[in-house]
């Protein structure tokens, strides 16, 4: 007859806490059953706690310190632990987690190997592969922000929100555009949206920042436009800039404004450096991106205007 093993010390209530909030610390709120046990707080005591209404259960394997809402990123931790062995976020959910902003996804992407045992979970999506991505296991384990912004654009809802998931990663540095390109380059052929994310892809590895910037060179090539130079750099008094567009042959710059133009002080800075570049002789128009969306013909029409102008008078 095989010895019976004693049962485990259940820890006091205060021991207890202490150490469970030391574990859902490092996963806002959330702690893994299993790494419950590691610290010595046993099934039984989640089960008092649960009881107690002091703890709250998020799945077979999460549990909640606590009775609040969950916060994204706990809910990242419990969509990579409830979906199933291998689970990592991927698409926009991955670049949330990576400190994407100005994006908030509808859904929870997780991929996970098409082998593994899986679980469905409220608000999650599952993509599963026969060879997985890239990932980072710093954190809530993810797919690396490259590929995750690939994916994120094949699962778009539009094709303007998948040009805005391409874009915000670079824009906020999230992603060196030379790993960009590459990752698209090893990226399967084919897919959903190649085309579109072929081009775009290459011109945000080619300098455009922002969704702005693409759209204006896009309307530019449907007015017959010659494309203008991306990311112009112009010595001023106060430095070297940046323009976003423009033709130097002819001294026309055009500025795309993002939102982040009118927040605090920018608009400030923003003037001083249009007034340096106006006096250095070039003509400079502004267009904000709210524009370019609602007036896109008002503002191309000043565009051709200004282009019409500068040329005939450099001719």
């Amino acid at each position: 007859m095989e010895p019976q093993r004693a049962p485990r010390r259940r820890l006091p209530r205060a021991e207890r806490t202490r150490a469970a909030r030391a574990v859902a610390a490092l996963h806002e709120g959330v702690a893994h059953r299993a790494e419950l046990r590691a610290v010595g707080v046993t099934r039984a005591d989640v089960r008092t706690e649960v009881c107690a209404g002091r703890w709250t259960l998020g799945g077979k394997h999460t549990v909640v310190i606590g009775t609040g809402p969950l916060t994204d990123d706990a809910r990242h931790w419990q969509a990579v632990w409830e979906s199933g062995s291998g689970a990592v976020l991927d698409g926009a959910s991955a670049l949330l987690a990576s400190g994407l902003t100005g994006f908030t996804p509808h859904r929870i992407d997780v991929s996970m190997p098409r082998n593994s045992r899986r679980h469905a979970v409220a608000g999650v999506v599952r993509h599963l592969r026969s060879a997985m991505p890239p990932t980072v296991q710093v954190g809530v384990p993810r797919v690396k922000p490259e590929w995750a912004a690939i994916h994120a654009a094949q699962w778009a809802v539009s094709d303007r929100q998948a040009a805005l998931l391409l874009c915000l990663p670079v824009q906020q540095r999230l992603i060196p555009t030379a790993r960009f390109l590459r990752a698209w380059q090893a990226s399967p052929r084919g897919g959903r949206r190649h085309a579109l994310i072929d081009v775009i892809v290459r011109d945000v590895c080619d300098g455009v920042h922002s969704l702005g910037e693409l759209d204006f060179a896009r309307l530019c090539r449907d007015r017959g436009l010659p494309a203008p130079s991306r990311q112009v750099v112009r010595s001023l008094p106060g430095g070297r800039v940046y323009l976003d567009a423009g033709w130097q042959g002819i001294g026309l710059v055009v500025e795309i404004d993002g939102g982040h133009h009118a927040l605090a002080l920018n608009p400030i800075g923003d003037a001083l450096r249009q007034n340096d570049v106006v006096l250095s002789g070039d003509r400079v128009l502004r267009i904000p991106v709210l524009g370019l969306r609602l007036h896109p013909d008002a503002f191309m029409d000043q565009v051709v205007r200004a282009h019409e102008q500068l040329r005939s008078a450099a001719a």
